[in-house]
Order: structure tokens, then sequence, then C-alpha cells
């Protein structure tokens, strides 16, 4: 099986304030350092457990890919130390060490006998390889015709030729179509319910949140927060939004559930409602009921435009449906100081038997990114059930009629 320890983990550069500090430090005798320490990373400590998923996340430059460098051994930490036990696979920049004027299938032994295969076990599993990476005749000629695509395809369907143990797996997915990212992410599921232990880097929300277990959030080289994927990447989204006076914070909801508030605080949200027909409070309905969602939202100071959001999600904190009083042609200007406006929206819940969750958004504009009032999530949670209904999976409750001829 398949763990990975990560203790006291640090990179740093050396920088130097021109070439000739370089050389003058080369050739000055004893201890003298005419260079400076760039930290790219520092105090990095988590374990990964047999069998467990794990989300790297965090901005461009946070220290992403350099972690997962030093965790595969192509870059050594300047402190701490990487243990990983089990057969590894990774897939880090994109084509690496393919050579340009190798075809594909030569570039397939070489990276399968990189991963620890033998000639005869490429033998066995080129067949394989050749039929999920689907690129046809391509597969022999040489990789420098191929595109960005082509070489993920290639690239990923050696690496995962024999489940590994521990697969890791940078950005390099995010440059192939849809089809295959499709295609890759579930043999990763697969190889998950096998028993294989992943860390995956992702900017994919749904991809984190669907496949990992756990997700930790970079920022500026160090841990900023680890924990379930979904509070996780609610705080992330809320550092990304994150402009002059606003705050993000983040507690314990009643059902024990981390809950990210962020925002100016120009306004807040008093009150989320459900309601029924009866415009009675409920928290558990029936597949394709009538309901309200009411919000009561307080101007804390005069605010020249008001636009109400919300977004509902499921379990696993995937965005299923969202809409906004501005996308709704529903315009509210200048609201005064300690104004009181309550919102109603209706609407038909036609969502599978479940558990979701609603955001709420208080904002200018179109989107809560230029001016955010108040960013809530986990605002309302809410039950689903199929009480007469015919039977059906998924979170879309899409009734259908079928007729058919012979």
């Amino acid at each position: 099986m398949g763990t990975i320890t990560v203790t006291n983990l640090g990179k740093a550069y050396k920088q130097y304030s021109n070439r000739w500090m370089r050389l003058r430090e080369w050739f000055t005798p004893g201890k003298a350092k005419y260079h400076e320490l760039k930290w790219v990373l520092q105090d990095i400590n988590f374990t990964v457990q047999p069998g467990e998923a794990v989300g790297i996340i965090g901005i461009n430059g946070a220290g992403k890919s350099t972690l997962l460098k030093l965790i595969t051994g192509t870059t050594q930490p300047t402190t701490g130390s990487v243990q990983i036990e089990g057969r590894i696979a990774a897939m880090l920049e994109l084509g690496m060490g393919f050579h340009p004027d190798f075809s594909g299938r030569q570039n397939a032994y070489m990276a399968g006998q990189l991963l620890g295969m033998t000639g005869a076990d490429i033998d066995r599993l080129m067949p394989d390889i050749e039929t999920f990476a689907e690129i046809g005749d391509y597969i022999d000629q040489p990789v420098r015709v191929y595109s960005s695509g082509m070489q993920m395809r290639l690239a990923f369907s050696v690496a995962t030729a024999i489940r590994p143990d521990v697969l890791i797996v940078d950005e390099a997915l995010s440059v192939g179509d849809a089809y295959f990212q499709h295609k890759s992410f579930e043999r990763i599921r697969e190889f998950r319910k096998q028993g294989t232990t992943l860390l995956i880097v992702s900017h994919d929300k749904q991809a984190i949140q669907s496949i990992c277990d756990r997700a930790i959030l970079l920022s500026q080289g160090r841990i900023e927060m680890q924990g379930e994927p979904e509070a996780v990447m609610d705080y992330y989204n809320a550092l990304l939004a994150e402009r002059e006076n606003q705050t993000v914070r983040q507690h314990v909801s009643n059902d024990g559930k981390l809950q990210t508030i962020s925002g100016t605080g120009e306004a807040t949200v008093d009150e989320v409602m459900l309601l029924n027909e009866q415009d009675q409070r409920v928290e558990f309905i029936n597949v394709g009921q009538q309901v309200k969602l009411k919000v009561v939202v307080r101007a804390v100071n005069d605010i020249p435009e008001l636009v109400l959001g919300y977004m509902i999600k499921d379990r696993l904190g995937q965005s299923i449906f969202g809409t906004n009083t501005h996308h709704l042609k529903h315009k509210i200007k200048a609201v005064k100081k300690g104004a009181v406006v309550n919102f109603t929206f209706q609407f038909a819940a036609n969502l599978g038997p479940g558990t979701y969750s609603v955001a709420i958004a208080l904002h200018a504009d179109d989107t809560h990114i230029n001016k955010n009032y108040e960013w809530r999530d986990l605002a309302l949670v809410f039950n689903v059930l199929n009480i007469d209904k015919e039977n059906f999976v998924g979170v879309a409750w899409l009734p259908s009629t079928v007729e058919h001829s012979q």
C-alpha cells in the first residue's frame, strides 16, 4: 500500500545581486556568502495514508508544482524529507522525459522503463496503452509532431498501464480534451477503489471535491489550510475574491460543517429560509416540489447597487444551479444604510434525492469578484426525498416519456 510522509519540507533557491557575486562566492575560501535565499516552500508537513486521495490547490506561484517535484525526487529539498512506500507513478510536466525525435512507441518503452517496467512488461501492455491513448497511427510518428493533448494521452496511458500504489498527477490533465479528461478520471476513480493512493494538483473544483478525501491549500509557499475538500475550496474561493477591506472568516455551523464567510461587510444576510407553498419552513422536501427561498438582507452602509445570488450545491460541494437578481433582470439601486430587503425566489426543486446546501452572495454587478459585500457558504442545508416519483438516479429530476415502434 502507498503512503506519503512529508516532514518539515522546504525549498529555497540562491539569489545573487549579479553574476559576479556568484563567482566571488565560488572562489572565496571559507564560509563567505554573497547570496540570499528565496524560499519557495517552507514548513510543509502532511501524511497521505494508504488509499487516501488528497488534492493540492493554490494560486499560480504558491509552490504546488515544486512540492510535487520534491515528493517525486526530481528536485532535492533544502530542508526536511519525503518518505514514500510503494510503487509510484507520476505525471508532472507535460511530456517530461519524452524525446521529440523518437516515436510515441519508443518513448512509451523508455517511459515505462523509468517507471520500473521491464521490456517484457511493456510488450505485454503495449496494446492496452495504444487502445487507451487513442492516438492511432501517430503512435509510430515522432513526438515532435504531437499536439499537447496527444502527448498527455500517451503519457497518462503509460503511467497508468499498471496500477501504481501511489499516483501523483499535476495539471497535465488539464490540456486534454473533455472526452479524455473524463476517461482519465474514470481510470483514477477505478484505481482508488482498488486502493491506490492519490495526490493531485488541479484548479478543477469538481475534480477535487468528487475524487479527494482531503484538500491542502498552499499560499505563499506554506500550508494555509487543510481539511474536507468543500471547506478548503470555499476558503480558497473566498481568498481569490479578497480585496481591500474584505475579511475571510470561518466557523463551525450547528451541524459540524466548517462555514466560510467573506466580504466587505457593507451588507449582510440576516436570515435564510426554505419555505413550502404554505410559507412554512421546511428542511425535507419532495422531488419536484414547488418551494420558495427567502433571504433577508440588511444594509450596513449605503449601497449604490445590491445584487443577491444563490447557488445550490450537492453533498460534495459541487455546484448544481445558481443565479442572481442581475441575471434575472431584477435591479435594486441606492439601498440606504439600515434598510432591510426581503428577497423571495420561487422554483421547482427538480433535484435527485440527497442532501444539498445553499450559498448566498451579496455583491454589485453580475458577479462577486469585483465588489463582494458578503459571500456565505452553507447558509442553508436541506434534504430532498423521492416520495411519489418513479425511481431514477442522479442529482437532477428530468421527467421523461418513452415511445417505441416495431
